[in-house]
This record gives structure tokens, C-alpha cells and sequence, in this order.
């Protein structure tokens, strides 16, 4: 059996969701984790304007109270021209994923997220992405870099899309488990620690 975690690391959701999912894969360090990228707005073109930053701020409320987890707000509103499109940061797991395939790619996928929610850092621009997967696996940048802009890692990124689909995840954060008789779901949207090793136990059996 493995778990697999369908997300994207410019979901606000799913940034409150990477503490929970560090806890419970804590509590089952056997399991292995698969995760998939989901593209919430891959290839997203308009400009997030006054009222698209309000919107998100009113959703990080939410995920702050529900997680704890910090948001630079002030990052957000002093940010001008800023094309919310999540294609790049998936890719960037993506890339991670190519380069270090033992590696913790959960690690990776947090260390975007705080990127953008806490350092304010620009998850749309390669180098900045390439900066913090380096960081992570300690490779250089500049091997992340071209790994990023690989034209396998951009198919590779558009497959997850697909499978993320195919799996029949419509919202993100979504958590299912793979066992012999099929996939089941584990949780769709955001759950702590406790609820989501309840939910493993009754699908797995344990």
C-alpha cells in the first residue's frame, strides 16, 4: 500500500495540510508516500489584481486558524504584476522529484510553500525555485535549474495534471490510499493529524 497526496504548493489549503501530513507520516514511517502535483492553476494568465489578493487573504484567515501556520500578508498586497499561475512550483516538485528520486519530497513540496507563504518569495520564477529545491537536495541551482526547464520535466508535470484527474481529485488538498483492490480516499480537503491516521487505519486495516 502507499499513500498518495494530490496538491499544489500554491494551495493555501495545502500549505495548512503539510504539517498535518509531516505528523502522520511520522506516525507511519513504513508507508511510502507518493505525491502528485495538481496543477490547481496551471497556466494561469491574469494578473492578480485588488480583489484576487483580498479573495486569498480571506482564505489564509481560514487556513491560519486552522493550522496555525504563519502568511505574509504584507508580501502579498506589495506584490504588483503577479501572474498566479501554479505550472512552475508544481514543476519544481517535479524537478526535485527527477533529481532525487529517495529524497523527501514532501520536505520539498513545504519548503516551496513557505517560500511563497511566509518569505514572499516569487514561486512563478525558476531561478527563486530552483534556489529553494537546491537548498533541499543539496544540488547546485544551476543543475536544478536546467532540470526545471527540461522539456521531460514540463511533460511530466502535465502528466501529474492528467493523473490528478484520472484519480477524480476535484479539490486540493486530497489524500487517497493505493492498495491491492484500488485507490480509496483517505481525505478530500484539509484534515489534522488525527482524523487523517483514524481515516488510514479503517481503509488499511491496521
Amino acid at each position: 500500500m502507499k499513500l498518495l497526496y494530490v496538491g499544489d504548493p500554491m494551495c493555501s489549503w495545502c500549505y495548512g495540510f503539510g504539517k498535518e501530513m509531516t505528523t502522520l507520516m511520522a506516525m507511519h514511517p513504513g508507508l511510502e508516500l507518493q505525491i502528485v502535483v495538481g496543477g490547481l492553476r496551471a497556466g494561469g494568465t491574469e494578473v492578480l489584481d485588488q480583489a484576487g489578493k483580498q479573495f486569498r487573504l480571506t482564505h489564509w484567515a481560514r487556513v491560519e486558524a486552522a493550522s496555525g501556520l504563519p502568511f505574509n500578508r504584507e508580501a502579498l498586497m506589495a506584490r504588483e504584476n503577479f501572474v498566479y499561475d501554479t505550472e512552475p512550483v508544481c514543476r519544481a516538485v517535479v524537478a526535485a522529484r527527477r533529481l532525487a528520486p529517495q529524497a523527501d519530497l514532501l520536505a520539498v513540496f513545504r519548503a516551496l510553500q513557505h517560500a511563497f507563504y511566509v518569505d514572499g518569495l516569487d514561486t512563478t520564477d525558476g531561478r527563486v525555485l530552483s534556489a529553494v529545491v537546491a537548498a533541499q537536495l543539496d544540488i547546485d541551482v544551476e543543475t536544478v535549474l536546467r532540470t526545471w526547464q527540461d522539456g521531460v520535466t514540463i511533460a511530466q508535470a502535465s502528466a501529474d495534471f492528467a493523473r490528478a484527474r484520472a484519480l477524480g481529485v476535484r479539490s486540493f488538498p486530497a489524500l487517497l490510499l493505493e492498495r491491492d483492490d484500488g485507490v480509496v480516499e483517505i481525505s478530500g480537503g484539509y484534515a489534522q493529524a488525527a482524523q487523517l491516521d483514524r481515516q488510514l487505519r479503517l481503509a488499511s486495516g491496521t
